[in-house]
């Protein structure tokens, strides 16, 4: 069974901890708009997993945030989470670089 997914809001940065995957992203996807407001960084550091419905959803985050005219930063990623990335080939304006 999966680590639930938690998420804490302070201040400019969305903390995510736990499982973010296919049986775990449906809450934060339903309050996404709610919880990026005011959001400039995502705090990855907790997480303890992510697979490609995890990807997909920090890719859609990162979008919402620029149509807001937010460049959102992306802390505390894990190396799976990175390589995960360039597995896909995505383009590299898709998600910002990883920061510490």
């Amino acid at each position: 069974m999966a680590d639930e997914l938690s998420w804490q809001c302070e201040s400019e940065t969305l903390h995510l901890t736990g499982e973010l995957d296919s049986d775990t992203v449906g809450p934060l996807w339903r309050q996404r708009e709610q919880i990026m407001a005011g959001i400039k960084v995502l705090n990855l550091s907790g997480l303890s997993r992510v697979d490609t419905s995890g990807l997909a959803l920090l890719i859609h985050l990162v979008a919402f945030a620029r149509r807001q005219n937010v460049e959102i930063e992306l802390q505390g990623a894990s190396d799976n989470l990175q390589t995960l990335t360039k597995l896909y080939n995505l383009p590299e304006d898709i998600l910002p670089a990883f920061a510490g």
